[in-house]
């Protein structure tokens, strides 16, 4: 039987002292090894380790591991949506944007990063059950990932580049199934034909 994860969130930082670390550069070090190892595996040491901080130094801007946890967590959103709304950007239309938000996905799910994982994916199948903290932030993360790419599918719809009958919310869905997906193939360093399988999904806009 799984232990319930402690819930607590970042403390804040002592007033007038200024912190003697990047606080991103840290949290990136964090994402690294929670990825990797998965948040119960991941000991204090190996964590202080990947921050590149001492024990006293996580302690005074955490309050405990599942509130680096959480930082790590925001920080890991933070960056991939930026990624994907960059990637998102290249397109020209509605249906190349999805295009370009799938291959994203794809080159992300590949290489030392693939192998790597995603945090967001780790969290759903390690935590979910057992943490409604981390249930509910994976919940809106999948959510809000869904809604961007409904987004772009009726953006496409008013510029024609997708067809009216394309149902923008399922097809989003069932999209999100397929970038979660990726991110577990890759981490099980399947190959990935990244074109075919982008070629595939777009065929669920024809």
């Amino acid at each position: 039987m799984q232990k319930a994860v402690r819930k607590s969130e970042p403390s804040a930082h002592p007033p007038g002292r200024p912190r003697e670390f990047d606080m991103d550069t840290a949290l990136d070090g964090a994402i690294r090894v929670f990825c990797e190892r998965g948040y119960h595996a991941t000991s204090i040491g190996e964590l202080t380790a990947a921050m590149r901080l001492a024990t006293g130094s996580v302690y005074k801007a955490f309050r405990d591991k599942h509130a680096v946890f959480l930082a790590a967590f925001e920080r890991y959103v933070a960056v991939r949506g930026e990624q994907t709304r960059s990637a998102a950007a290249r397109g020209a239309n509605g249906r190349e944007r999805v295009s370009h938000v799938l291959q994203s996905y794809v080159e992300h799910s590949q290489g030392s990063e693939g192998r790597r994982g995603c945090i967001v994916v780790g969290s759903a199948v390690e935590l979910s059950a057992v943490d409604p903290v981390m249930r509910a932030r994976v919940t809106a993360q999948l959510k809000t990932n869904e809604a961007f790419i409904a987004g772009l599918i009726r953006e496409g719809q008013a510029d024609r580049s997708i067809p009216d009958h394309v149902e923008a919310d399922d097809t989003a869905r069932l999209m999100i199934c397929m970038t979660q997906g990726l991110r577990v193939v890759g981490k099980a360093r399947l190959p990935l034909d990244g074109e075919r399988l982008v070629g595939v999904a777009m065929k669920l806009l024809a």
